[in-house]
């Protein structure tokens, strides 16, 4: 279980593990073991232990 109490921001947590698992689907190589889990486990994990810090997006127009 993914304990996200220490995390100061949990929309911060969760945007930033999106975006990292995203990257991992895509082909990244994972920062921490990786087991059986899935990549949005282990995008989690990776955030937790501060294996990967904030991801900056591309920038999406607006219409």
């Amino acid at each position: 279980m993914i304990d996200r109490s220490k995390l100061p921001n949990s929309f911060e947590f969760v945007v930033t593990a999106g975006a990292r698992a995203r990257q991992l689907l895509a082909g990244s190589t994972p920062r921490v073991a990786v087991g059986e889990h899935k990549k949005t486990t282990i995008a989690a994990q990776e955030v937790i232990t501060k294996q990967v810090e904030a991801i900056a997006r591309a920038e999406t127009p607006v219409e």
